[in-house]
């Protein structure tokens, strides 16, 4: 899948993924080992159901900026840090694989409660799975970037 995604992007994109690495070649492992860990354990769970915009994808993107966060920590040595980092990659993500208006606006909201919840609960690897499922659950359904807003911090899908 990540290979997949990668040979559709151009040229340009490729680049603009290259800098942000080459300026910290350090966490491309991380997050490459964050990123297949979090579709291993999202294909374990839900098959090819998270690929959508439902509430499994909506754990997948929370989880994803959690395990980036996580693995990336040791090696930026504050939350902090790995929370910028994560938004980085994963705001660029959303740039160099467009999507509508409102599933794009999902995405960067699902991002932004998965490094939320590492922000508040950081080396709760093994519990973080289970939480963000409870979380899942618990997903709002949305029709509109505006019911976003509403959403706060809990996840949000567009399709059952």
């Amino acid at each position: 899948m990540l290979r997949k995604r990668l040979r559709k992007l151009s040229i340009k994109n490729l680049l603009v993924l290259s800098g942000v690495f080459v300026l910290k070649p350090f966490l491309i492992l991380p997050t490459l080992k964050a990123t297949k860990k979090t579709l291993a354990i999202c294909n374990e769970l839900f098959g090819d159901k998270h690929h959508g915009n439902t509430r499994s994808n909506a754990f997948r993107h929370a989880l994803w900026n959690y395990l980036i966060c996580e693995y990336c920590r040791t090696k930026l040595s504050s939350v902090e840090r790995a929370v910028r980092w994560s938004k980085k990659i994963t705001d660029l993500h959303e740039d160099l694989a467009p999507n509508r208006e409102l599933a794009k606006a999902m995405d960067l909201h699902n991002n932004l409660i998965g490094r939320k919840f590492f922000a508040e609960n950081s080396g709760l690897q093994q519990n973080a799975t289970e939480q963000l499922r409870v979380m899942m659950k618990k997903a709002i359904k949305i029709f509109a970037v505006k019911d976003i807003i509403s959403a706060e911090n809990e996840l949000v899908y567009i399709e059952d």
